[in-house]
Order: C-alpha cells, then structure tokens, then sequence
C-alpha cells in the first residue's frame, strides 16, 4: 500500500526505482496534451507573426483572426498541420522531461525545502536543447500547414515539398533560433515554475491546483519576455511560402531580426505577442499539470509494488 508520508517526502522528484520508460511516458502525455489543446490559438499566433502578409491575412486581433479565418477557409482550418505536433511532442517531451529529470536530480536539485534556481535553469535548459533537436523539423512543417494559403493536404506532403525545393537544412535552418529562444524560455519557466511550487505547495504534495497555477504563470512570464524571439523563428521557419524575394532568402537569426527592424521597427518583434501569451499560459499549465499526474501516478505505483 501507499505510504502517504513517503509519497509526500519524495514526490518532488522521480525516485531511483522508476523506469526510464515511465519517464519517457509521462512527458510524452504531458507534451500532447498541451499542444493539441491549445493548437488553434497557436496557428493564429503563427498567421499573426508573419511579415508582410497577403490582404486577406490581415488580423487586428485574436477574435478578428479566428472569426476571418472560420468564415473564409473553415473552422477545421485552425487545427491544418495538428497531426505533425502529435507525432512529434510526444517523443520530443518524452526526452524533455526525461533530461530535465536526470540533470535536475544530478545537481541536487531535489535536496530540501529551498530554492534551486542554477539546477532548475540548467536542467530546462539541457532538456530543451535535447528535445528540440527531434521536435524543429515537426514545427517546421507546422507552421507551413497553419500559414495563409497553404497548399499542403497533410504532413507528408509538406516536408516531401520542403526537402525537395528548399533541401534538409530547411528544416533546421530555424534551430539556432529556437535555441536561443527556448533555452532561455525553458530556463526562465523551469526556474519560475521550481519557484512557485515551492511557495504555492511547500509541503510538496501532488496538488493539481497548485501545478496549474504554477505552471501557467511561468510560462506566461517566460512566453512574453521570448516573443521577439519567436516573431524571427516563425519568419524563418515559413520563409518558403513567403511571396517577398528577400524574406524567402533570409538565412538566419540576424538577417531575419533585420528584416523586421528595417521593416517594423521595434513594435515588429511583438507581433502575436498576446496570442503568445494566451497560448503559452494555458499550454504550460496543461503540459505541468499533465506531467505533474502522469509522475503522481508512476510513483504510487513504484510505492505499491
């Protein structure tokens, strides 16, 4: 049976007698559940984000874009390009989290009641340079399913058209952008979210409410401060369909945020700025929540066995 006093003491981490396979299974729940919930809020980000678009992609806002969107290409347009997230969030969370654990756990970041900021920003740091190497050519393909126009009918044929016209460095031309954005987002949310549990939940229970809330907040506070970030990744990532000769030769980070200062000035590398936030704060708190009760689970089960 379940000690309730052992579970409590060792929830905060995944004890040794855990299997790397329900590791690797709990962040693989944790990363589909998040994005596929708020995938439509995402693809507005995406056609919000892009520089110099066609008239007809012109939103003033998330209520404008969802409703232009829904009335001229359909509501199911929202989710176009979800099957790739799917196919690849699990395996790259499942590495995520797996790595997040493992470094977490090696800098002693399980060690008490205080604050470990250097093991949380670490650990989020090397899990997202691990799962972002398997996860860019997914958003990639993503993010040219989700843009104005899009001509591809599934995944398949989209990344056969990406390597046929643009070769495979099209899929990872974004990488070094992703990095440099979600290595200081994922080291701003884990040590945020590490913070957080530990002032909203000092007793280190599993308590859903308190991963929620956790969980959303850092993500919101990491989201906003990485936007411009984001507003050059997407630049990158969907150049392919851009109509704009220079935008389509855009090479990488510095020419790309070019562009957009030349173009935008400042105010351009917040585009989509709210729906960032609005996607982000829901998504990190279903993606900890989620990950939260898939590790509650494995360890009662370890503590029965």
């Amino acid at each position: 049976m379940l000690n309730p006093a052992h579970f409590c003491t060792s929830y905060e981490g995944l004890p040794p007698n855990i299997s790397l396979p329900a590791n690797l299974a709990a962040g693989a729940f944790a990363g589909v559940a998040e994005h596929t919930v708020m995938y439509p809020f995402d693809a507005i980000k995406t056609r919000m984000q892009v520089l110099n678009p066609s008239p007809s992609a012109v939103y003033t806002g998330i209520s404008n874009a969802a409703r232009q969107i829904s009335s001229t290409e359909g509501i199911l347009s929202l989710w176009r390009g979800i099957s790739s997230v799917v196919i690849g969030a699990g395996p790259a969370h499942a590495v995520y989290f797996a790595t997040y654990e493992a470094v977490k756990q090696a800098m002693g970041g399980n060690k008490g009641n205080e604050h470990h900021p250097l093991a949380a920003a670490t650990s989020g740091a090397c899990a997202t340079i691990a799962s972002d190497a398997l996860m860019n050519p997914f958003d990639v393909i993503k993010q040219r399913m989700q843009v104005h126009g899009s001509v591809y009918r599934n995944i398949t044929q989209c990344a056969r058209s990406v390597f046929r016209n643009e070769g495979f460095r099209a899929f990872y031309v974004s990488y070094p952008t992703t990095l440099c954005m979600t290595v200081p987002f994922t080291a701003i949310q884990f040590t945020a979210y590490e913070s957080l549990s530990k002032v909203f939940n000092p007793s280190k229970k599993y308590d859903p409410a308190t991963h929620i809330a956790a969980g959303g907040l850092a993500g919101a506070f990491a989201a906003g401060l990485t936007t411009p970030l984001d507003v050059i990744k997407t630049l990158l990532q969907t150049r392919g369909t851009a109509r704009d000769l220079e935008i389509r030769k855009a090479k990488g980070l510095w020419e790309a945020a070019k562009i957009i200062k030349r173009r935008d000035g400042a105010r351009g590398f917040f585009r989509g700025l709210r729906p960032r936030v609005i996607t982000t704060m829901p998504s990190t708190a279903i993606c900890w929540a989620s990950y939260e009760m898939a590790k509650a689970y494995f360890i009662r089960r370890a503590d029965d066995i």
